[in-house]
């Protein structure tokens, strides 16, 4: 079972909570160690004085503001005194509508459950509340020595609660972004063509359908890398649309979503030609793979499937072999 990352108390109005907040998410990201160039020794970070180059033991590392001619030295234990309570206490002071919490305002999500099945009724209570009114409550808790504004919200059959950015971290694009198209005038036949190419690629929303197709490449770099094989480049980036070439190519665009190979998911789709579910499926299903239908995928998908069907060598070839030797995968035959 997970470790619960804060406990305390929610309330609102005269009610009181107690519950558990665990970490509702995982990175998958490949982690790198480092190493001296020619060695296998690992360089670590370690916690040095900068002026004698010492460790120094994290028992004697405070917190220390710098007021510009000296430091002022602040203890945990000073920190706590400050907010009595506000660490242990998360109080939602109102309900919002769910579509009025614009999504740049959203950073993290941990799970809530209740601290003990004594006040599962209160909990249950709350969430069906929350889901029958399609409302989050808007609180702020101390976390860590931080405070933090937050979403509490119903979702399927549980609480979850949702970090938001404070107002003034939310930066003004038109003072971050130079170049914003503005008021940039478009044709009545452009957008009608890119309105076509939006409908055309339009997909039901399922996360389970998407996973991270970079960290596999990074995997497959890796295992090419241990059984010494070539390790093929990837395409080279699009070239931009200019606007000479715009109508040619959401024309273009939305004639290729609309052939039967054409992709409607996207690249990193799991259920998109090419993941590892059609893929096995393909290459199981035995009277090898039409060109078209390999033609519309991507070099990745088309590495994923390889990958599937267990084609040796596939981390050296180029787009080209890798069709060519996909086309000719079959079912093996029934002993």
């Amino acid at each position: 079972m997970a470790r619960p990352v804060w406990s305390g108390t929610v309330t609102f109005g005269l009610v009181s909570l107690p519950v558990q907040m665990f970490t509702a998410t995982d990175s998958h990201t490949v982690r790198f160690h480092q190493l001296q160039r020619g060695t296998s020794d690992r360089v670590r970070n370690k916690r040095v004085n900068e002026r004698t180059g010492d460790e120094v033991a994290l028992d004697d590392i405070v917190k220390a503001y710098d007021a510009g001619d000296e430091y002022v030295l602040v203890e945990p234990d000073e920190l706590d005194d400050i907010a009595p309570g506000r660490s242990k206490t998360l109080e939602i002071t109102g309900f919002v509508d769910l579509e009025e919490i614009e999504p740049v305002f959203f950073d993290k999500t941990y799970y809530l459950g209740p601290k003990g099945k004594e006040y599962a009724k209160v909990y249950a209570l709350l969430e069906k509340a929350l889901a029958e009114a399609d409302r989050a409550g808007i609180a702020t808790f101390v976390m860590r020595n931080h405070q933090y504004l937050v979403a509490v919200k119903a979702e399927g059959g549980l609480l979850t609660l949702h970090t938001l950015h404070w107002a003034d971290e939310i930066r003004d694009p038109r003072k971050e972004i130079d170049d914003l198209p503005g008021k940039t005038k478009v044709t009545d036949r452009e957008l009608k063509m890119a309105r076509q190419l939006v409908d055309t690629l339009r997909i039901d929303w399922n996360p389970d359908d998407f996973h991270d197709t970079y960290q596999e490449q990074v995997a497959a770099l890796i295992d090419a890398k241990r059984k010494g094989e070539k390790v093929e480049k990837a395409e080279p980036a699009a070239e931009s649309t200019n606007v000479v070439d715009l109508m040619d190519a959401l024309k273009a665009s939305v004639d290729r979503a609309k052939k039967p190979g054409g992709s409607k998911k996207s690249a990193g789709s799991k259920k998109s030609p090419g993941s590892k579910k059609s893929a096995g499926s393909h290459a199981k299903k035995g009277a090898g793979t039409k060109k078209a239908e390999l033609d519309g995928l991507t070099k990745a998908e088309l590495q994923r499937r390889a990958a599937d069907a267990d084609v040796p060598g596939r981390s050296s070839m180029n787009r080209d072999e890798l069709i060519e030797a996909l086309r000719g995968v079959r079912q093996p035959k029934a002993s």
